[in-house]
């Protein structure tokens, strides 16, 4: 029993295994935080809806087994119904000690973490200072995320957030997304990041729908955590993700293909595609541009690629670059199947020798959108050698809507049309890489608070 605050609050913590309990004046939050495992039982009942929906993103996306549920103290269960109870209570106590509750178990599982990497250099380990970054893309919102954990107890709990305005309807942003206040967002990663000895930073790079940025920096938190917990235990991306990788084998018997052939008075297109493949690529479109782009991308991404296309270069560039695009992107959909068990979303970027640095963010979500700020048209060139520039977008935007992804291309350093496509291109390859690999840890599952990603 701790003394009274200032105000004169009473404040009660107990601490178990894998649960915390703490109550302050006339709430109470029981919380469980259990890494890679399912909560038994789930409950996610704040009194507070959408917050109840944004902490399941944890669930799915940070496969942390997160459950919560606050009442009032002396509350019946007549009285502890309904998922917006609470609305008109103090939200920001209820969000203080939910985010207490989470951040000490999250704490936790850091802590565990970090032991499993110090049996063979201890003092190198707990000396090294761990960082975690992931973007989050939405159709209408992509929102970076940033878990620092410092060498130095003094920077702990610093927050830098940067999600306002919560959308543009009204002018000012949405000061409440269902019945959870927006001012009480920032806070609750602020109580977070304190009780889990962190600095986190949340910053909307984009973005114009209030739910969607909410959702979008849970799902960046989430995400961030995961490969922060997986960085602090030992496991480095090749270990995660690569050839020789448990992900690997698991994608590999999966035997994720496709093909298809496609005839119009335009074009005669053939494509084969093996996801889990080699990375090598037959590319044959009759654009030399078209080629290379395709071949950065199944350079980055590891996969294997044969395409054959016979179009009207005659009339234009046009009908070949759209209509193959199309076809590599509806392959693509085909081979990847129901998305189960698949990473679904990454972060990657490259940088063109001495030009243009481009970041993509992908998302295998079946909500097909494109959203890029490539500034293509600064240097008023027309072409990049035999491919039109106009076409560069489109190429892009074929293989996303096919594909059934979301997509966000950044542009952090300029450079003219054909550096930024090679770019964007080896990025593409990189993101579309760790999307598609296999998580064995997911079991099949989707990664979704949905449960699927068919509907």
């Amino acid at each position: 029993l701790s003394h009274p605050s200032p105000s004169h609050k009473k404040i009660i913590f107990k601490t178990f295994h894998n649960q915390q309990l703490k109550t302050i004046t006339m709430f109470k939050v029981s919380a469980s935080v259990l890494d890679l495992k399912k909560p038994d039982p789930k409950v996610l009942d704040t009194g507070i809806g959408f917050f109840d929906h944004m902490l399941d993103q944890l669930n799915s996306h940070a496969q942390v087994g997160v459950s919560v549920e606050v009442k009032r103290l002396g509350e019946n269960v007549e009285e502890s119904s309904g998922k917006n109870r609470f609305a008109n209570s103090d939200q920001k106590e209820i969000v203080e000690i939910v985010g207490d509750a989470l951040g000490c178990g999250i704490q936790n599982i850091l802590e565990n973490a970090r032991s499993q990497s110090c049996v063979d250099n201890k003092r190198e380990i707990l000396d090294k200072e761990f960082s975690s970054r992931f973007c989050c893309p939405l159709d209408e919102a992509l929102v970076e995320c940033i878990i620092t954990i410092p060498t130095s107890k003094e920077d702990v709990g610093a927050i830098d957030f940067a999600l306002a305005p919560y959308g543009i309807y009204p002018a000012g942003g949405r000061t409440k997304i269902g019945e959870w206040k927006t001012e009480n967002i920032e806070h609750f990663f602020d109580t977070v990041a304190t009780k889990m000895g962190a600095r986190i930073s949340l910053k909307k790079i984009r973005g114009h729908n209030g739910h969607h940025v909410v959702e979008s920096a849970f799902k960046a938190f989430s995400r961030a955590l995961r490969n922060l917990i997986d960085s602090m235990s030992g496991k480095t991306e090749a270990i995660m993700w690569g050839p020789s990788s448990e992900s690997f084998f698991a994608g590999s018997k999966l035997e994720r293909t496709g093909s298809l052939s496609r005839k119009t008075k335009e074009t005669s297109i053939s494509v084969d595609l093996k996801l889990d493949g080699t990375g090598k690529s037959n590319i044959n479109t009759g654009i030399k541009v078209m080629d290379g782009l395709l071949t950065n991308i199944v350079d980055g991404s590891g996969i294997s690629l044969e395409v054959e296309c016979n179009g009207d270069l005659w009339v234009d560039d046009h009908h070949t670059t759209e209509d193959v695009s199309i076809a590599i992107g509806q392959v693509l959909n085909k081979a990847l199947g129901s998305k189960g068990g698949l990473n679904r979303m990454w972060t990657a970027s490259h940088n063109f020798p001495g030009g243009a640095t481009v970041e993509v963010v992908m998302d295998l979500s079946n909500r097909p959108c494109l959203t890029h700020d490539l500034k293509l048209a600064e240097y008023n060139e027309e072409k990049v050698d035999d491919m039109s520039i106009e076409m560069i977008e489109h190429v892009f935007d074929s293989l996303v809507m096919n594909g059934q992804m979301t997509v966000h291309i950044v542009q952090l350093k300029g450079g003219r049309a054909g550096e930024l496509t090679t770019a964007a291109a080896i990025a593409f390859g990189k993101a579309l890489g760790r999307c598609i690999a296999v998580d064995p840890r997911r079991a099949g599952a989707t990664a979704s608070s949905k449960g699927t990603l068919s509907v």
